[in-house]
């Protein structure tokens, strides 16, 4: 680390930066606050609470289920999962039994979810009976190298009355679990004494989680996290709360605990502090807003468009927001409108932070207290350190508040890319993780996102990239030629749209091509529009010119 960098001399956050943490598995974490938080509350699903004491014994029970199944260290275990219980107790018991845990989005297609799981080498996938996830995930156990799969309901996770009323008035979105060896039930895996054998993991070396993301060079590769790329993390962003050692902790989990935001600033630092989580299994304004008036919650972690889906509710105005101290927002950039509506209607501080995948979550936020400058993403966390490089040459370091790439090293820094040596090269500077964002520092260390490199668009917080829709658009046989890029959207800061050239004699138009193409995408993939053009830009030498397109349209 540097002696004096300069967001040191002015650090805001309530820690020291100049620190290091000590190596942590993330099973020692969990099972070392269920020890000392006992029968206090880690888990409020739709009203039924679970204790830290309950969901360490099934975790333990699903570490023994899977152990008997041959799950050894390192096996891959899938997790297809929304925000319920039986995600948090197989998150921490698979990895007590060594395994490796892989994170698949429920928006997943098959096809994505096929080619997931076999570039990680996942042999077991648990999710519900859901028919959002269960008819998915048995269509990839078909066709893939897929072995078992493991099924929980939601019913079973539900307070009693809500349970039962869920069991009558819900079959309709349940389906029916098949008779297949290779399907087996969540309550099974877990009927057992607990007794597993704890493995013997290297907090540095072995792999936690592989978390798949675009990347900084847009195709889809496993970052490998490790369990101190995670702890570690996790630790960072507690030690920057001012009130995580005094104050009551409730968190509201409306993140999905799939997304690399929501495993850190949510799952794993509250489960680190002590805290409660009340959990919703998706996104849903009146819902989250009838919990916080339930629950009290006293952070909210988001991303823009949610902000924004919570000053549009109607249930706003019978919302109160007395308990709510912070919201964290990542995952897109936040516009100093949204930050000034939303704290003026809430009296809770909004801050924005900024991170990767790569990054095991975050790299820097905002002050939860004191200054927070609208438009940066804030001083970086505790020993991180962050550089600014030269985008064309990235040894050489651009001249003291000048726009460079911006670099950063520090223990939540990835350990690589799952079986791409070839990756790494391209994002690794010694210990420094190229971001493919441009960025500049000010005066008192707050750094500002001022460009991308990359042409990856981000939907509400998810990664898409312009390539793979065009790639399901060239299929459509009156379609010469595509290019996609991302515009505004009030909800969602970006949405890919379209712009496509046809073949002599065509007869579709706009409307017509982008029905076609959203039924062949992921849901956050979906375009907003495709235009039909009578030709699109190019470079001199005839390569499709997706910036000057984003020129055309007024889109920078």
């Amino acid at each position: 680390m540097t002696d004096s960098p300069i967001w040191n001399t002015h650090y805001n956050h309530p820690c020291t930066w100049d620190q290091s943490f000590e190596p942590m598995t993330l099973p020692d974490m969990f099972f070392d606050s269920a020890r000392r938080l006992n029968g206090m509350p880690l888990l409020d699903f739709m009203g039924r609470k679970y204790s830290y004491t309950s969901v360490a014994a099934t975790a333990e029970q699903v570490a023994k289920g899977l152990q008997d199944m041959g799950i050894a260290r390192g096996t891959r275990v899938g997790l297809f999962l929304p925000n319920v219980p039986q995600y948090v107790a197989a998150y921490y018991g698979a990895m007590a039994a060594g395994a490796t845990i892989v994170n698949f989005s429920p928006l997943y297609t098959p096809d994505e979810l096929a080619h997931q799981v076999e570039d990680s080498g996942t042999t077991i996938l648990i999710t519900l009976s859901a028919k959002a996830l269960l008819p998915r995930a048995l269509e990839v156990l078909e066709n893939s190298s897929l072995e078992r799969v493991i099924v929980g309901t939601v019913a079973e996770a539900l307070p009693m009355g809500k349970s039962i009323l869920y069991r009558l008035f819900k079959r309709s979105e349940e389906t029916a679990i098949p008779t297949d060896s290779r399907v087996s039930l969540f309550a099974e895996l877990i009927d057992n004494d607990g007794d597993y054998d704890a493995a013997d993991i290297d907090p540095v070396g072995d792999p936690a989680v592989l978390q798949y993301t675009g990347g900084t060079t847009g195709t889809p590769k496993g970052a490998i996290l490790t369990h101190q790329n995670l702890t570690a993390n996790a630790r960072q962003v507690n030690a920057i709360d001012p009130h995580h050692e005094t104050d009551e902790d409730r968190i509201l989990g409306v993140l999905p605990f799939f997304h690399v935001f929501a495993n850190t600033c949510v799952l794993n630092r509250t489960v680190l502090n002590g805290g409660e989580i009340v959990m919703l299994p998706r996104f849903d304004a009146v819902q989250a807003l009838k919990a916080i008036n339930r629950t009290k919650v006293t952070a909210l972690p988001g991303v823009p468009t949610m902000y924004q889906a919570l000053l549009d509710c109607p249930e706003i105005d019978k919302t109160d927001f007395s308990s709510l101290r912070v919201c964290i927002s990542g995952g897109a950039p936040l516009s100093g409108e949204l930050k000034a509506k939303f704290e003026e209607r809430t009296d809770a501080r909004l801050v924005e932070g900024y991170g990767l995948t790569e990054s095991s979550g975050v790299v820097s936020v905002n002050p939860y207290e004191g200054l927070s400058k609208t438009g940066t993403i804030g001083h970086p966390l505790p020993g991180t350190e962050v550089r600014f490089v030269d985008k064309e040459d990235p040894s050489k370091q651009v001249a003291k508040g000048e726009p460079g790439e911006l670099i950063f090293s520090g223990p939540q820094v990835m350990k690589g890319y799952w079986n791409r040596p070839d990756a790494d090269e391209d994002v690794f500077l010694g210990k420094f993780l190229r971001t493919g964002d441009v960025a500049v520092i000010d005066e008192e260390g707050y750094v500002k996102i001022v460009d991308r490199i990359k042409d990856m668009i981000s939907v509400g917080g998810f990664k898409v990239f312009p390539s793979q829709i065009e790639e399901v658009a060239d299929h459509h046989e009156q379609v010469k030629e595509v290019l996609v890029i991302g515009v505004p959207d009030k909800y969602r800061g970006e949405m890919p749209k379209a712009f496509v050239t046809l073949e002599e004699g065509a007869d579709v138009d706009g409307e017509a091509l982008k029905n076609w193409l959203n039924a062949k995408l992921g849901k956050h993939e979906r375009v907003a529009g495709v235009v039909v053009r009578d030709e699109l830009p190019k470079t001199m030498i005839g390569k499709l010119d997706r910036k000057a397109l984003r020129a055309e349209e007024n889109v920078t």
